[in-house]
């Protein structure tokens, strides 16, 4: 399986060889490729844009360039999504925002135009003065189309590639009872492997009390909540909230404008951004809750969903037997003793 790594290696090697025909065909000084960055990179509810690609004669390319919509000649475009072309840049007037050490000021003239599709810039810029022209920025404009058809491309492997690995990895939680006996080795891999494949950073097990008024911890990927000795309220937090109402929740603070609780206020819980909390029924009553957290906040795909849930009745199926069994126990030890 290709690793995520290399898979945007290669992704940027065949978009920095394109940008390097472009300059080409265009007599350019540099070309840069802008496509929208992880949600947690930007000002909070804006999206931010990073430098995904370039190609330049020099050597002064701010790598890390990081630009937000409205700011400078690429957030113009990025904001207004229409194309821009300056035949005499003004360093005192504009702002490029992806160069190093005052390169901007040897810079005059620029061109760029939003990318098809889910956004993104393609831009391009020159040492000397009407360099470009409308011609050019159709040229422009065909460069930016190929790049969102290779875009479009990746996406469809890349879901391909995404069902292949949850495929893999329902099939390894499916043998874990094999290799584990004990309930609390089976659950620790479980929970480990599920964060590793989903990529949230903490994964929990909720349980709930016989009385049905608290829930404690049962298990978790990494040690965060004490378990066996902290136990919260069931009005407390989303895990509450879905032993409460027997429905999975997504919670994306991006979306909701506020940072929700796992399990209410606790000290040394770091604020999640993003929650999946799923209820698992036994014996015909929510008596556990799977969670899934992350400190940023995470696009939940349709895929992960359906790992999530395959998982979740994998898990509830096992606690399932572990509760019929423990109820035959208590059965057999009432059977067993001699009548008052």
């Amino acid at each position: 399986m290709i690793s995520p790594n290399h898979r945007t290696f290669m992704q940027r090697s065949s978009y920095q060889r394109l940008l390097g025909i472009l300059c080409s065909v265009l007599d350019t000084y540099s070309a840069c490729l802008f496509l929208p960055a992880a949600p947690h990179e930007g000002e909070k509810g804006q999206q931010a844009f990073q430098l995904a690609a370039h190609f330049s004669l020099g050597e002064k390319i701010d790598t890390d360039a990081l630009v937000a919509q409205g700011r400078g000649l690429v957030g113009w475009i990025l904001r207004n999504a229409e194309p821009l072309l300056v035949v005499n840049f003004d360093q005192r007037q504009n702002h490029l925002g992806y160069y190093n050490d005052n390169e901007e000021q040897h810079i005059k003239a620029f061109m760029g135009c939003p990318l098809p599709g889910e956004g993104g810039a393609l831009c391009v810029d020159s040492k000397r003065q009407y360099s470009f022209s409308e011609k050019d920025q159709k040229m422009l404009h065909l460069f930016a189309d190929l790049i969102s058809r290779m875009q479009a491309e990746d996406g469809t492997l890349e879901k391909y590639r995404s069902a292949r690995k949850y495929y893999a990895a329902l099939r390894m939680i499916y043998t874990l009872r094999h290799h584990h006996t004990r309930w609390d080795d089976f659950l620790r891999s479980f929970l480990s492997l599920l964060a590793s494949v989903s990529g949230f950073s903490y994964c929990s097990l909720f349980t709930l009390d016989q009385q049905g008024q608290s829930y404690s911890v049962e298990g978790e990927n990494v040690t965060l909540l004490a378990q066996g000795d902290a136990s919260f309220p069931i009005a407390a937090g989303v895990a509450g909230w879905v032993f409460r109402h027997s429905s999975p929740v997504v919670n994306c603070a991006a979306h909701m404008g506020a940072d929700p609780l796992l399990v209410g206020k606790t000290e040394g819980v770091p604020t999640f951004q993003t929650i999946y909390a799923l209820p698992l029924v036994i014996h015909r009553k929510t008596r556990a809750v799977l969670s899934l957290a992350h400190e940023h906040p995470l696009e939940v795909e349709d895929h992960l969903k359906e790992f999530v849930n395959m998982a979740g009745e994998h898990l509830a199926l096992f606690l399932e037997n572990l509760y019929v069994k423990d109820h035959l126990k208590r059965l057999h030890r009432q059977a067993q003793q001699p009548n008052s």
